[in-house]
C-alpha cells in the first residue's frame, strides 16, 4: 500500500530542504514529503566540503551582467535575511569582508567602469572601490610582497556570507518537522515515477508514494527523471566537477579574481573556511566529468541516461567545446588533478590573489568538491548560463548550478506559487509571512542622512 500525500519533493539537498520549510511553514498543504536517496540530508553538493561556502548577489562575481546581479540579489538577501533571523550564534553562517581584486591597469579600469558606468555601485550601496593601503588595511596578505609599482583597486563589501550549506539545509528540515504536515523518507531511493490521473506515484526503494503534486530537486538527477516522463527532450548536462587546494591563515575574508564573461564557472577566489579561519581555501577548479556525481562510478550510467548518445547531444558538445575560450579552460582544469605537476601549474591563481605564496604553501583538498550540471540546450547547441526549470502537469524538475544555492529561497518561493497554480486555489501561500521571516531581516545599507 502506498503513501499518499498533497506533495512530494525530491532531494534534500538544500534547494529541497528551502521549499519544504517554505511550503510547510508559509502554505496550509495538508500533507508533504521530502524523499533523500541518502541517510542523511545534505549529503552530496550541499555538503559544506563540496562547494565554495559563497552567498552570491552578483556584487563582485564580474562573469554577471547587472540584469543577472539584480536577479540574483533578491535570491541572496532571502536567504541571508533567514541567516541573520535563525544564526545569531553563528553556527551555519560567517560574515566577513568580500572583494573582487583588479591588479594591473586593464583590470583596474574593468573594476572602475563596472562601478561607476555599468550601475553596480547603484545596485549596491554598500560595495566601495578601496585602494592598495585599504586593501592592504584588510587583506594584508594580498598587498604583501606585491610589486610596488603595480596599480591595485578592489571593489569591497561587507557582505561576505560565508555559508554551510549542509547545516542550513538542515535547519530547513528541523523548521519543517514542527509541522505535523510534513515526513522525512531520509534513505529512500526513487526508482521509477508514474503519472496518475489523480498525480504521480513513485516507487522507491521503501515502497509506493503517492502524490498530487511533486517537485523534483535533485540536482543533476531532475534531468534525468524528467526524461523519464518525456520532458527535457532537448537538454543535456555537462556535469562540472569542482576541486580545491587549501593553504594555511592567509585571508581574513573572501578574495575574488576577474572572471572571463563566456565561463559559466567562478573565476579562482580565496576565503577564510566558513567554521576555520586559519584554513584558507583556494578554487575551484573545474573539470568535465561523466558522471552525475563526484566519486560515484554508479552515476556514470546516470550520465549516459541523461547525454542520450544521439547526434544532437553529440554536436552540441562538439560545437560548445571547440569555443576557443572554453577549449583551453577544460584541458587546464584536467592538469590539476595531477600529482607534482597541478599544484605547480595552480599556484599563479593562488599567487595572484596572495603573491608571498610558495609551493610548500599549498596542498590539494581531498575528499572535497562536487559536481555541477551546466545545462545543454540541444537545439541551440549552447551552455544555458543558469539554472533549468521544467514545468510539466503538476510536477516541477529544477536543476540547479550556481547560484542555485544563493537563490534557494527565491525559487522556493516561486515554486511554490506554481504549487498554488496547481492546487487551484485549494491551498494558500502567505508570501508576506515568508518575507517577515528571511528578507525583512536582511541589514541594509542605512540611508544618507539629507543635508540640511
Amino acid at each position: 500500500m502506498s503513501d499518499t500525500y498533497d506533495l512530494v519533493i525530491v532531494g534534500g539537498g538544500i534547494s529541497g530542504a528551502s521549499l519544504l520549510y517554505t511550503t510547510a511553514k508559509f502554505t496550509d498543504i495538508e500533507s508533504i514529503a521530502l524523499i533523500e536517496k541518502e541517510p542523511e540530508v545534505a549529503a552530496i553538493n550541499s555538503h559544506h566540503t563540496n562547494n565554495s561556502q559563497t552567498l552570491h548577489f552578483g556584487d563582485i562575481e564580474t562573469n554577471y551582467t547587472l540584469e543577472k546581479a539584480e536577479e540574483v540579489k533578491e535570491g541572496a538577501e532571502l536567504l541571508a535575511g533567514y541567516l541573520e533571523n535563525q544564526d545569531a550564534d553563528r553556527e551555519m553562517h560567517a560574515k566577513r569582508s568580500k572583494m573582487v581584486l583588479g591588479v594591473g591597469d586593464e583590470e583596474v579600469e574593468k573594476l572602475e567602469q563596472r562601478y561607476h558606468e555599468n550601475g553596480f555601485g547603484d545596485l549596491f550601496p554598500k560595495l566601495r572601490p578601496i585602494g592598495r593601503d585599504e586593501i592592504g588595511e584588510i587583506e594584508p596578505k594580498v598587498v604583501e610582497g606585491r610589486d610596488p609599482g603595480t596599480e591595485m583597486l578592489a571593489l569591497q563589501t561587507p557582505d561576505g556570507y560565508v555559508v554551510d550549506y549542509g547545516e542550513t539545509t538542515k535547519s530547513f528540515v528541523e523548521q519543517a518537522r514542527e509541522e505535523a504536515t510534513v515526513d522525512i523518507k531520509a534513505g529512500t531511493a526513487v526508482t521509477s515515477v508514474e503519472p496518475t490521473p489523480e498525480g504521480y506515484t513513485f516507487e522507491t526503494t521503501a515502497g509506493g508514494v503517492e502524490s498530487q503534486a511533486a517537485v523534483v530537486a535533485a540536482g543533476s538527477h531532475s534531468l534525468q527523471m524528467a526524461k523519464e516522463l518525456g520532458y527535457g527532450q532537448n537538454k543535456v548536462l555537462l556535469p562540472v566537477a569542482g576541486s580545491f587546494f587549501l593553504a594555511d591563515d592567509l585571508l581574513n575574508g573572501k578574495v575574488y579574481t576577474l572572471q572571463m564573461k563566456k565561463l559559466p564557472f567562478a573565476a579562482i577566489h580565496g576565503d577564510a573556511d566558513v567554521h576555520d579561519r586559519s584554513v584558507t581555501r583556494f578554487g575551484p577548479t573545474a573539470k568535465l566529468v561523466p558522471a552525475l556525481e563526484r566519486g560515484r562510478i554508479s552515476t556514470v550510467s546516470d550520465f549516459l541516461d541523461v547525454f542520450g548518445l544521439n547526434a544532437a547531444s553529440f554536436l552540441s558538445y562538439a560545437n560548445i567545446l571547440a569555443d576557443r575560450i572554453l577549449l583551453p579552460y577544460v584541458l587546464r582544469n584536467l592538469v590539476y588533478d595531477l600529482p607534482v605537476v597541478g599544484p605547480k601549474q595552480f599556484l599563479p591563481h593562488v599567487q595572484k590573489v596572495v603573491p608571498s605564496v610558495e609551493l610548500d604553501d599549498i596542498e590539494r583538498a581531498k575528499g572535497y568538491g562536487g559536481v555541477r550540471p551546466q545545462i545543454v540546450d540541444t537545439e541551440k547547441r549552447s551552455l544555458d548560463m543558469g539554472e533549468a526549470k521544467i514545468v510539466g502537469k503538476d510536477i516541477v524538475f529544477n536543476i540547479t548550478p550556481s547560484p542555485g544555492a544563493s537563490t534557494c529561497l527565491k525559487n522556493a518561493m516561486r515554486d511554490t506559487h506554481t504549487l498554488m497554480d496547481f492546487f487551484d486555489g485549494e491551498y494558500s501561500f502567505d508570501e508576506e509571512a515568508f518575507r517577515e521571516e528571511t528578507i525583512d531581516n536582511f541589514p541594509y545599507a542605512e540611508e544618507p542622512v539629507p543635508a540640511k
